[in-house]
C-alpha cells in the first residue's frame, strides 16, 4: 500500500483549518495543521510534506515571507489561499515560488483539483530532470538539441524564441509571471519591459498553436504571466 499524500495546511482560521483536515483526510490524504507561519515552517521542515496550502494573511508573519523561507531549501508545491484578490497580490505571490493562487471563498472541488495538478506538476518536474524532450499536442521541444517540431516537422525558432519556450516549458504547468520570464530570458535589466514577452508570445504562437488566437499551449494569465500546457 502507498503512503498517504502529506498536505500541509497553514492557516489562522480555526473554522479552514478544520473544514480542510476534513476534506482532505476524507480524500486520504494525511493532513497537518498550523494557524502561524513560524509553526508552519517548522513542521515542513521536521516532516517535510507532498504540499502546503498557505494562507497570506497569519498573525505572526507574512504568507509571502513563508513562502520565500520555503523556497530557500524545498521545491514542494505551494498553493496560496487568500481573502486578498489582487493582481499585485497574487503576482509577487507568485514571484514568491508559489506555484497556484486561490481566493477565498473556494470552491472544494477546485481546490482539490489544483491540489492534483499542483502534485503532478513537481512529479514531472522531478522527472524532467532526467529528459530533455517534452511533448505538448503536436509540439515536440528538444532541450538538448535547441529542435522543435510540429507534427514531425522542424519548426524554426530564434536564439530567444527557443530561449522564452525552453523556460515555460521546463516549467510546464506552473504559472511563469512576467517578470520572472523576463528575467530569465532577456535579464534583470529587461524585467519590467513586458512588451517585449508579449511580441514573443504571438511570435511564438503563430509558429505553434493551430489557432493563434485561442492558444492551446501557451496560455495567457492575464494581468500575471504565462502558463505552458503539456502533455498530461
Amino acid at each position: 500500500m502507498s503512503n498517504p499524500i502529506r498536505v500541509l495546511v497553514i492557516d489562522d482560521e480555526p473554522q479552514i483549518l478544520r473544514a480542510l483536515k476534513t476534506i482532505l483526510t476524507a480524500r486520504q490524504f494525511q493532513v497537518t495543521t498550523a494557524s502561524r507561519g513560524e509553526e508552519g515552517l517548522a513542521l515542513a521542515a521536521a516532516n517535510p510534506p507532498d504540499a502546503i496550502i498557505l494562507d497570506l494573511s497569519l498573525p505572526d508573519m507574512d504568507g509571502f515571507k513563508v513562502c520565500e523561507q520555503l523556497r530557500e531549501w524545498t521545491q514542494v508545491p505551494i498553493i496560496v489561499l487568500s481573502v486578498r484578490d489582487s493582481e499585485r497580490d497574487k503576482v509577487l505571490a507568485l514571484d514568491k515560488g508559489a506555484d497556484d493562487y486561490l481566493t477565498k471563498p473556494f470552491g472544494v472541488e477546485e481546490l482539490l483539483a489544483r491540489l492534483r495538478v499542483a502534485l503532478r506538476h513537481a512529479a514531472q518536474t522531478r522527472e524532467k530532470t532526467q529528459l530533455t524532450t517534452i511533448s505538448a499536442g503536436p509540439i515536440t521541444i528538444d532541450l538538448a538539441r535547441h529542435v522543435v517540431t510540429r507534427n514531425g516537422d522542424e519548426v524554426k525558432l530564434t536564439a530567444t524564441e527557443f530561449k522564452l519556450l525552453g523556460y515555460l516549458a521546463a516549467h510546464a504547468g506552473r504559472v511563469l509571471t512576467h517578470q520572472a520570464i523576463l528575467s530569465q530570458v532577456w535579464g534583470p535589466d529587461d524585467a519590467d519591459h513586458v512588451e517585449y514577452l508579449r511580441v514573443y508570445m504571438r511570435l511564438l504562437r503563430k509558429k505553434l498553436e493551430s489557432d493563434p488566437d485561442q492558444p492551446e499551449y501557451l496560455l495567457n494569465e492575464p494581468g500575471v504571466g504565462y502558463r505552458f500546457v503539456t502533455d498530461e
